[in-house]
């Protein structure tokens, strides 16, 4: 018959790493236990800020990272109708005409029809091309990674930074393109807007914030004066209910319009280009001729 430990065992047990806390602390605890949802999570948070003990921007990230691992692929992906996408069989001036207009930095290439993805092109490897012309394009592509729409943020982000990719093909649950993602896309629902080569705003020319595109179009940024559209334009937008062209566009869409998106508004066609933390950044913008056809 074992006999029962001795005080001094007992006394050796209790005083284990994990209960090195005062009676005090154990107490407020007891009383005050801390939060056991993420929405009690998010309101300690914001008391913390309150109480000036952290940053509001360390407050937001935060939050970021706690929203982030509810989200997946499927959440934040730019729609396969709305994707800048280059045609594999297009010649060199269609190819470099396409990238300067959308200004992004990578571009699936497809074959045949946009279903088909085959590679990912680098703008800057157009300039090869360009030095070279009878090189054939196919040795450019990169690899295309293709995702799940169900693939969680916080593994996509683990996925991109080990495989330092940029960008992913997201898929739906048949095979079909249902879209794509970017690290960016990932990094901004955590540390919100990410400044990009859209974002320099007065080269100069005109209002800032407003620029002439090669085709006769105008990129004008959301939150550029709706003052500033009706001089640059000679139009006569509405003033009274909204300061920045991008929350007239929106109170006429009823909710903020996804990239890709048009819309009509006294003479002007508003086509969304890019779109960030719940806003639109840049739209491309077309005066309408007398046939309802853009004209420069």
């Amino acid at each position: 018959m074992s006999e029962p430990p001795s005080p001094k065992s007992a006394r050796g047990a209790a005083a284990s790493p994990a209960d090195k806390r005062s009676f005090f602390e154990r107490l407020v605890e007891l009383v005050s236990p801390g939060p056991d949802s993420k929405d009690e999570l998010m309101k300690t948070l914001a008391e913390a800020e309150q109480r000036e003990l952290i940053e509001p921007e360390s407050r937001l990230m935060l939050e970021g990272v706690l929203r982030m691992a509810d989200l997946s692929a499927g959440d934040v992906m730019v729609a396969a109708p709305r994707m800048d996408m280059l045609d594999i069989e297009a010649d060199y001036d269609a190819l470099l005409s396409a990238v300067i207009d959308a200004g992004h930095s990578r571009f699936p290439v497809y074959e045949d029809k946009r279903e088909n993805v085959i590679g990912i092109l680098l703008a800057k490897d157009l300039l090869k091309l360009q030095r070279a012309p009878g090189l054939n394009l196919r040795t450019l592509l990169r690899p295309a990674v293709f995702v799940p729409e169900s693939k969680r943020l916080n593994e996509l982000l683990r996925d991109f930074r080990s495989n330092r990719n940029h960008l992913a093909i997201v898929i739906d649950e048949f095979g079909n393109t249902a879209g794509l993602i970017t690290i960016e896309d990932v990094l901004e629902e955590i540390v919100g807007e990410i400044e990009d080569e859209f974002d320099d705003r007065d080269d100069g020319r005109g209002d800032a914030g407003i620029y002439t595109l090669a085709d006769g179009s105008q990129r004008v940024a959301g939150d550029v004066e709706i003052e500033a559209v009706n001089r640059a334009f000679a139009v006569e937008l509405p003033t009274e209910d909204f300061d920045t062209i991008g929350g007239l566009v929106a109170q006429e869409f009823g909710r903020v319009p996804r990239r890709g998106e048009s819309l009509e508004i006294g003479g002007l066609r508003f086509t969304v280009m890019l779109t960030r933390g719940g806003a639109v950044r840049w739209f491309r913008v077309w005066r309408i001729g007398a046939s309802g056809e853009p004209r420069a």
